[in-house]
């Protein structure tokens, strides 16, 4: 394996979530060489044309049945990556179709594990791929940014323990037994996502505080804290928010599962889920799944280093991007112009604009896919990091849409970095599948003005649908909803903990910021299963007056909202608007409202 800088070791300074839990219980021509700049513009050579396909780099690890010494290199990765909350280390473990005996495949940061099979039964482990807390102490509240896709599990001693934080999903898995979200000794968890999995088993979530899972099938559910939401899951528990705080729908309006790597033969190839209406149930149940797929010379493999007028370049070229582990920092935004395009990173690739740029941008264009990537931002304010679909995109997606896959976006936390808004959706019928957009509260670079983003995520665009939004600690709205007959699926929020006092989060008359804000001129509008916490550390008195503003319209409507304040850091007035009881005391009791108006 080859050496990276390895990343510090030592676990973060204790943060909110360490509370939480214990209340819970530049153009192509840019690159060339200076020399090639000051030639005639007659004799200016063109870039050299870009070849798809090749070699995935040494951070990508790929097993067959038969290579020797797995668990080894499994736990040398592990080693490095455990702790390594902000380090730079990227990896994606691929392990070809077959069966593997024996194995435990601890996953930390930014580590991806992955089958090859068009099947997650195509490449079974028996054994586990595990997630777990000794790192910090038991409290799984930070187990964020890795994920387990595409593979079977006979877990050693029945249950497989995936106990994890945001933007860790668990896609594509089969799991041939039960599943526990929670650490060893039930400590603290604050996730999380399943899709497309099948649990044989029951799946326990013990401490989780709140999770969504879509489109699979469970044996069994045990519990629920705050806010488990479940829509076209088979085996899902009834409806029963505030008490048990299920919200069950029968199916998911609208799905197109992520695009994922196999092999066909000895050749990779990349998978593209064909969309679903009123989906349930997994996609891969009844043998080779729906959809097309693309050989991986259609695709430009990136590596660390290539600079945007590169990746551009290859865009330009009709190539797709696979974007293999590490961090790629852009001077100018990548720009999809192309219909159908596949952004798609391995093992937690990581953008990072300079400059001030935005980081990426997407044309208003059918059908285009990215996945699996995060976007961290610079020093430099950038207006926005990610750009879906110009201002005043209006063309009609619906039969063809974007889709945002397990990209998440980060302001801080790594080092210093400041945005105006994260994430702009402005083309039509675009789907945001999982997404984790934060405004660190711990790390480097984190303060109220020094890792300032006034806004999360901005949804402009019209017939939009999030499944799984979790955006947090932005110092305005952490989401703002302008687009008409936009849809929510799970929600979950914190507000900023560091405003200094209530004076900066005034919001007009109102104290503070919605975490979640309809437009005033919607008129159509529907989020089920959502859930904001205050916790105002550095002035525990600050008041919020509401989780949640919409305009009173009877086509806006919500289904069961809560609100809660974290061991009384903060309080909220009200629920929706003026509605809802007002959270009191330390005792972290949600105030909930089961539908509005």
């Amino acid at each position: 394996m080859t050496s990276d800088s390895p990343s510090s070791s030592r676990p973060p300074a204790i943060g909110r979530r360490t509370v939480l839990g214990a209340a819970a219980a530049a153009p192509v021509l840019a690159a060339l060489p200076s020399a090639a700049s000051a030639a005639p513009a007659a004799k200016r050579r063109k870039p050299r044309r870009l070849k798809g396909g090749g070699d995935l780099g040494p951070n990508v690890i790929v097993f067959d049945p038969s290579t020797p010494g797995i668990q080894a290199r499994l736990d040398e990765v592990f080693a490095r990556q455990e702790s390594a909350q902000f380090g730079t280390g990227r990896y994606q473990l691929l392990f070809k179709p077959g069966t593997y005996n024996g194995l435990n495949a601890q996953i930390g940061f930014y580590t991806s594990i992955s089958g090859l099979g068009l099947s997650p039964d195509d490449t079974t482990i028996n054994g586990d791929v595990t997630v777990d807390a000794g790192w910090f102490d038991g409290n799984a509240t930070q187990n964020f940014w890795r994920s387990a896709e595409n593979l079977a599990l006979v877990p050693a001693d029945g249950t497989n323990r995936w106990a994890v934080a945001q933007a860790a999903p668990f896609r594509r898995m089969h799991v041939r037994g039960g599943l526990n979200l929670a650490p060893s000794g039930y400590g603290w968890a604050s996730g999380g996502y399943i899709a497309d999995s099948r649990v044989d088993g029951t799946v326990g979530p013990y401490s989780q505080q709140q999770w969504y899972t879509r489109d699979s099938s469970v044996g069994g559910w045990t519990n629920a804290v705050w806010n488990m939401v479940f829509s076209g899951v088979e085996g899902a528990p009834a409806q029963g928010f505030p008490d048990p705080p299920y919200t069950t729908l029968d199916t998911t309006p609208l799905s197109r599962e992520k695009p994922f790597l196999y092999l066909d033969g000895d050749q990779y190839r990349v998978f593209l889920p064909a969309l679903r209406k009123n989906a349930r149930g997994v996609t891969w149940g009844n043998g080779t799944p729906r959809g097309t797929s693309l050989p991986l010379n259609r695709f430009y493999v990136a590596k660390p280093g290539d600079s945007a007028a590169i990746l551009n370049q290859a865009l330009d070229q009709g190539l797709n991007l696979l974007l293999t582990p590490g961090i790629y920092h852009v001077d100018q935004p990548v720009r999809v112009n192309r219909a159908g395009t596949v952004v798609l990173g391995l093992g937690y690739a990581t953008l990072i604009p300079d400059n001030g740029a935005t980081a990426l941008k997407v044309a208003d264009v059918d059908g285009v896919r990215l996945a699996g990537f995060l976007i961290d931002a610079g020093p430099v304010n950038s207006r926005v990091l990610l750009e879906v679909g110009p201002n005043g995109a209006r063309r009609d997606h619906s039969a063809n849409p974007i889709t945002v896959q397990d990209v998440f976006i980060r302001i801080g936390g790594a080092g210093p970095g400041r945005a105006t808004t994260s994430m702009v959706i402005n083309a039509r019928h675009t789907i945001v599948d999982h997404t984790w957009v934060w405004r660190a509260d711990h790390g480097e670079g984190v303060g109220w003005e020094t890792n300032r983003c006034d806004y999360g995520v901005v949804v402009n665009g019209h017939d939009v649908l999030a499944t799984g939004l979790f955006v947090e600690h932005f110092n305005k709205y952490d989401v703002q909803w302008n687009g008409e007959r936009g849809r929510t699926i799970f929600f979950q929020n914190e507000k900023a903990y560091d405003a200094p006092d209530q004076a900066a989060i005034r919001n007009g008359s109102l104290k503070g910021y919605a975490a979640y804000k309809v437009g005033d001129r919607v008129t159509t509008h529907e989020g089920w299963g959502m859930g904001s916490y205050c916790y105002y550390n550095v002035n525990p008195g600050i008041v919020q007056h509401h989780g949640f503003a919409a305009p009173n319209r009877p086509g806006v409507r919500f289904h069961h909202l809560l609100v809660v304040s974290l061991s009384g850091n903060g309080q909220y007035e009200c629920v929706i608007n003026d509605t809802g009881a007002p959270t009191s005391g330390t005792t972290t009791v949600p105030s909930t409202v089961v539908s509005y108006p």
